[in-house]
């Protein structure tokens, strides 16, 4: 596909977590769709190993998403390289587990300053250009742990619950300038985010298939199919939808698993 056509083309975006998973899955599909990308990422080595696989449109950039200082180098970029800002795609994020009476206030401070005040923060930049363009796309990277609570996720819950209800108010606010916030909630998917999982395990795939007993349609999701949704979201085909939550869970918000009969 050329770089002047596709569902995004010439549109300027960031996308954060860009090294690795749900983020390097998205930079990809956007720069086949005709974007013009900044790939951040607080591991510039793969951002920039992201940026280069996804050819000329896309520049690396260091960012640590918890600093204002490093969002506004990032925005800064995005002013200088795009004339503004088209969408942003906040996907970085981190995963913490264990046991809810142990779980250290570090843990917890780490998971809030990435998952939630990471993106409070990426939703204020973006909001401040795109506002002004009267235009704009903010998604935001949740995940069935802010409807689902896990016991041994409960800050990773409290954390994507914050993110979720974020998104609807900067949609609100959002919405009057033409800027749409939307929020896009995956279930389990097979990236580096579980490898803190894995640990208690025999083995990843042990991990995997556990998880996947959990999941209707019977399997955990690929990282590019939660970049497909991410770039449907960001195009014009979903030009109606704002402060919506999208999820990508193979059905798993729908209900419990059937363990109330034998059959």
């Amino acid at each position: 596909m050329s770089e002047t056509s596709g569902r995004l083309a010439k549109r300027g975006c960031i996308i954060t977590g860009a090294a690795s998973g749900i983020g390097r899955a998205t930079c990809s599909v956007f720069a086949q769709e005709g974007a013009r990308v900044i790939c951040a990422d607080f591991n510039f080595d793969g951002a920039k190993l992201t940026a280069n696989s996804c050819g000329s449109e896309a520049i690396a950039v260091e960012l640590d998403v918890s600093c204002p200082q490093s969002w506004n180098a990032c925005m800064d970029v995005a002013n200088v390289e795009f004339g503004g800002l088209d969408i942003l795609v906040n996907c970085a994020g981190i995963g913490r587990n264990g046991d809810f009476e142990a779980f250290s206030l570090a843990d917890w401070n780490d998971l809030v300053a990435v998952n939630l005040t990471g993106t409070f923060i990426g939703c204020q930049m973006a909001m401040a250009v795109m506002r002004p363009q009267t235009s704009g796309v903010i998604i935001n990277l949740s995940s069935i742990a802010a409807t689902l609570g896990g016991a041994d996720i409960a800050a990773y819950c409290a954390t994507k619950g914050g993110v979720s209800s974020l998104t609807k108010a900067v949609a609100m606010h959002g919405a009057p300038y033409g800027v749409r916030v939307c929020e896009l909630a995956p279930t389990y998917v097979d990236t580096e985010l579980l490898d803190n999982a894995e640990i208690h395990f025999p083995s990843r795939q042990k991990m995997l298939g556990q998880m996947a007993e959990l999941i209707p349609l019977g399997r955990v999701a690929k990282p590019l199919e939660i970049a497909n949704a991410i770039l449907l979201l960001a195009s014009d085909e979903a030009a109606m939808i704002t402060g919506s939550t999208l999820f990508v869970d193979g059905g798993q918000n729908s209900g419990m698993p059937s363990r109330h009969s034998q059959r």
